[in-house]
């Protein structure tokens, strides 16, 4: 769950931006460096930036780091 909080917290710093977008939150988690992309690419496989807003990544633990839409910010799971 560490790599989950961590990436969150970098995320957050990143999304205070008033032009915050999915592409800004994929280069900073491509950075982190704990981010499972297979799985993380399996999870989205539906993703659509218009309808979704921003995706769950999956950790190399196994944790996810996920947008919460009501608190606008990312949280680690």
């Amino acid at each position: 769950m560490a790599q989950a909080h961590e990436l969150a917290k970098a995320l957050n710093a990143v999304a205070k931006s008033a032009n915050f977008t999915y592409v800004q939150a994929r280069a900073t988690a491509r950075k982190h460096g704990g981010v499972n992309w297979p799985v993380t690419k399996t999870e989205n496989g539906d993703f659509n930036p218009e309808v979704d807003g921003f995706e769950t990544f999956v950790m190399e633990d196994g944790s996810r780091c996920a947008w919460v839409p009501g608190q606008g910010k990312y949280q680690g799971r």
